[in-house]
């Protein structure tokens, strides 16, 4: 149910097959999908914050003005590295965020709350603060 491409993990089911899984099926991929969703935003989460830090020691360490360590900081290759890593972990996790939703809808389809309050919960997530789209 659950496959691995390019070191990203998603859920891999259409559609259709959602639809035809049992109730129990249903809510064990979701349920599944959520947790995949927690740990992989926590991951990202946790290296944005290390990002944000590197920059910040690499300014204050950075000799002359302000500009000469803005400079320093943008074209610091290990800077550059970990903002794409940053990036890749932000698509991953969008994508496993269509595949939680995907769930979800198959579940509301079928007339079960659980999907209602999950959706709640993202809401409030996503109003925190911390969008999962801005990556830089």
């Amino acid at each position: 149910m659950i496959s691995t491409t390019s070191g990203a993990t998603s859920i891999s089911l259409s559609a259709e097959v959602l639809y035809r899984m049992s109730e129990v099926e249903l809510l064990t991929a979701y349920a599944e999908a959520r947790r995949q969703f927690a740990e992989k935003k926590f991951t990202r989460d946790t290296h944005r914050a290390r990002l944000e830090w590197m920059r910040a020691r690499m300014f204050v360490g950075g000799i002359g003005g302000v500009t000469d360590r803005n400079m320093a900081v943008e074209v610091s290759e290990e800077i550059a590295r970990k903002g794409q890593e940053l990036r890749e972990m932000t698509r991953d996790l969008d994508l496993l965020k269509v595949d939680v939703d995907l769930i979800a809808i198959a579940i509301r389809l079928r007339g079960a709350p659980a999907a209602n309050r999950a959706q709640a919960e993202d809401l409030e997530d996503e109003s925190d603060g911390h969008g999962a789209t801005t990556a830089s």
